[in-house]
């Protein structure tokens, strides 16, 4: 081989090394460009099962705050939020509305069975600290609270399948509109009612305006201007509840009622009955204010908070002493606006009370007494409220209209509103205004 042909070859050799390494090292890099994108790969996969996980997480833990059950044919829903005494909140509301209206469309779903965990509250009321914090900050949740609970109200009043409410505990505010506008409330020895909003700024709303003054004689303007209590079978025997059993026979009900087959109104009322008569728990305890009932018809029948004052003065009895002394704590707007709202609501249809009922929210919304009552109440609790006004006297008449009127007035004064809460609000309104009883059969 000649020195020319060995150097040819030593330097095909040579290449062809090179081209190995070459070639190896093109290998290296594709290899190692695959394996970054495969670790990426999975990597995005684990984040998203992770987006994933918590979005579950997250939807979970807003969801357990009130569960829903099919059980046979019925509709199980459990406000649960003991610890909170199962106050209804605007997660809770956008759960329960849509599964009613599911509910009711299903064929499969002959009744609803509402009840509250724990032992101690159907639903203490609603989720004070959270509208007032919203209402300080103009935020929006003080609009949408309160439009879609009464929605919501109007749904459970106008719903078409037997609607059961188990109010085996603490009942108040917001827990008095999820049972009491159904077709049956069933009372225990348990149940404690009471719509005491005057004493934190507000007026007893959820449609209170409606079925307080439904109620016999003045019964319902006493309950709503004084925030007084009702225990028990005493629940029932105002009409508030539409029957009585005890608490220790609510499990064997709840299953009675599930295996109902195609109830209808007449076979639910029929069970219940069957359950009251098997509860002489008090039977014999009498009325709570049977001796008072002939007072508070003539002492709360006036033509004004301040004649019904007046009344109480000059009638001197310990009764009256006592109920002046508890007006005297109350908002003396609250007072002026329940005593209203009672008066007008007596002729209103459910859907034209909550839209009234909505005006008013507004307008607490707007004013002092409301946060001021929170505070003293539920926040620094020294139970000591500086209302303004101060007197029932110093609440004017104009003051009050413009509460009831269908148009919000001075939103630039809602406390700390930003331009965009104003605007909101003011388009709520309007909404309102438009076609007001097509907006509750619009979303009822």
């Amino acid at each position: 081989m000649t020195s020319w042909s060995m150097a040819n070859e030593q330097g095909r050799q040579t290449g062809r090394k090179h081209c190995t390494v070459i070639q190896n090292i093109t290998w290296i890099r594709v290899l190692t460009m695959a394996l970054i994108i495969l670790t990426s790969a999975r990597r995005l996969r684990s984040a998203c099962r992770l987006q994933r996980i918590q979005g579950h997480v997250m939807s979970t833990k807003a969801g357990s705050e009130v569960l829903f059950e099919k059980v046979g044919n019925a509709g199980v829903i459990t406000l649960n939020r003991p610890k909170a005494l199962n106050a209804l909140n605007l997660t809770m509301i956008r759960h329960i509305y849509p599964q009613l209206k599911k509910w009711d469309k299903d064929s499969e779903t002959d009744l609803v069975i509402i009840k509250g965990a724990g032992d101690k509250a159907f639903c203490a009321g609603g989720d004070i600290r959270a509208i007032t914090e919203a209402g300080k900050a103009g935020d929006s949740l003080t609009q949408d609270l309160f439009r879609e609970e009464y929605i919501l109200n109007n749904t459970i009043g106008t719903y078409q399948k037997p609607y059961v409410a188990l109010i085996d505990g603490i009942t108040m505010g917001g827990g008095v509109g999820l049972s009491v506008h159904g077709r049956f409330r069933v009372a225990t020895e348990k149940t404690l009612f009471a719509m005491p909003e005057t004493g934190i700024g507000l007026f007893p709303d959820v449609g209170g305006g409606y079925f307080l003054p439904r109620l016999q004689g003045k019964l319902g303007l006493f309950l709503a201007l004084t925030g007084f209590r009702l225990k028990g079978r005493d629940v029932q025997r105002v009409g508030l509840a539409t029957h009585f059993v005890q608490s220790d026979k609510i499990v064997s009900l709840q299953k009675d009622l599930v295996d109902l087959k195609s109830p209808s109104n007449s076979d639910v009322a029929q069970l219940l009955d069957s359950y009251q008569e098997q509860s002489c728990l008090d039977a014999e305890k009498p009325f709570v204010l049977q001796e008072q009932t002939e007072a508070i018809d003539r002492l709360f029948s006036a033509g004004s908070v301040e004649e019904i004052m007046e009344n109480l003065k000059k009638d001197g009895s310990a009764f009256a002493l006592e109920q002046t002394e508890t007006l005297a704590k109350m908002s003396p707007t609250s007072l002026k606006l329940t005593f209203r709202q009672i008066q007008e609501g007596e002729r209103m249809s459910l859907q034209e009370v909550l839209v009234m009922e909505y005006r008013l929210s507004q307008a607490c919304m707007r004013g002092n007494d409301f946060y001021e009552g929170v505070r003293a109440v539920l926040i620094d609790k020294d139970q000591s409220p500086k209302w303004k006004p101060s007197t029932l006297s110093g609440v004017s008449e104009q003051a009050i209209e413009e509460c009831f009127s269908p148009w919000v007035k001075e939103i630039s004064n809602y406390r700390n509103t930003p331009q965009k809460s104003c605007k909101l609000l003011s388009q709520t309104s309007e909404i309102y205004q438009r076609n007001l009883h097509c907006y509750f059969c619009q979303y009822s």
